[in-house]
């Protein structure tokens, strides 16, 4: 196609009944003003800037361009006006003022549901979330959302938890059907990494309960030491979880351990943790990484090899389910140590 053709010569070269092709002729030629010929064709707009629509030989361009009519971009989302008398582009246009609104109706009619698990909520707003009441009012731990809701004259602030971020919230939105941690509960987190998933039990088990916080990474330690300053109930031991007697006496018993240490020997640093610091009849929840144990055998075979190491360290599985699809190749197993005997008459 030689550019700086006319318009006769586009006439030429395009038949009667290809007005289309011979507008996009004309104006990658000379790129001037779409000729009366061109108005009221479907998809051409008038004006400058236009856009050719759902027509269009370059599909990078969706909706209109900016035309004479158009609003300023500030006020519009999607595609805009496409010129004056020209149709609108694709998604549309919506008005700032209109969004903002929207969200304040939103938040105004938002409200907060316990959860089947005590010490945690579902917050049902504009968009739903599962939530832990922020125990320090004003700060978030991972730049996640605070939503506050106002429920019989009294506010309260929730933050919302990520289950892409921790195992223990894919495996509440999973289904799972004990987590055992509760408002009072003392807790023995191995693997507490920078302290997400850490912060929001600190939110559940509330300033009665106490979460002792393993973690041997220096670098992850320095964040979760921080997070402890703000939330009284964590206590940041940085030691390996190999060696539970290195920190035996910081640590007294406790009703459940949580374990996502990610390591290959993960089922025997459980095993160890629970003889020295849980009770009898207490619970553990373990979150096991398939490929960290075995990476040549299948997700299925190594959750199930890991199944068999725990019943061998008084450890009784009650429970098993995968995280997707929030994690791939990742099971949580809860179980009980050293089940007390069921009390019956003789």
């Amino acid at each position: 196609m030689v550019l700086g053709r006319g318009w006769d010569e586009c006439v030429q070269a395009a038949p009667e009944e290809e007005p289309l092709k011979r507008v996009l002729l004309y104006r990658r030629g000379v790129g001037a003003q779409v000729p009366e010929l061109a108005r009221g064709n479907p998809g051409i707009s008038e004006g400058r800037g236009s856009s050719l629509g759902p027509h269009s030989s370059e599909p990078w361009r969706r909706g209109g361009g900016r035309g004479r009519g158009e609003a300023r971009r500030a006020r519009r989302r999607g595609g805009g006006g496409g010129g004056f008398r020209g149709p609108r582009g694709r998604g549309g246009g919506c008005d700032v003022s209109t969004s903002k609104s929207r969200r304040r109706k939103g938040a105004a009619s938002a409200s907060v549901e316990p959860h089947r698990h005590e010490g945690v909520f579902l917050y049902r707003g504009a968009e739903d979330a599962l939530v832990t009441l922020n125990m320090v009012p004003g700060q978030s731990v991972y730049g996640e959302r605070r939503l506050t809701v106002t429920a019989g004259g009294v506010k309260q602030e929730y933050r919302a938890w990520n289950p892409f971020r921790s195992k223990l919230a894919a495996a509440i939105l999973g289904g799972v059907d004990q987590i055992h941690i509760k408002p009072k509960s003392k807790v023995l987190y191995l693997g507490a990494a920078s302290g997400t998933t850490v912060s929001h039990v600190s939110d559940i088990i509330g300033p009665d309960g106490l979460v002792y916080a393993v973690e041997f990474s220096h670098r992850a330690g320095r964040d979760l030491v921080n997070v402890a300053k703000k939330r009284t109930n964590i206590i940041p031991v940085l030691e390996d979880a190999r060696h539970p007697l290195k920190y035996r006496m910081l640590i007294g018993m406790v009703d459940v351990i949580f374990a996502d240490v990610a390591q290959p020997d993960q089922s025997r640093i459980v095993a160890l943790n629970a003889h020295t610091f849980l009770r009898n009849g207490g619970h553990f929840l373990i979150s096991i990484k398939a490929n960290c144990i075995d990476s040549t055998a299948s997700a299925e075979a190594v959750f199930a090899s890991e199944v068999r190491k725990l019943q061998q360290e008084n450890l009784k599985p009650q429970e098993q389910l995968t995280l997707e699809p929030y994690e791939r190749d990742h099971a949580v197993v809860v179980g009980v140590y050293r089940p007390l005997p069921k009390s019956g008459g003789k």
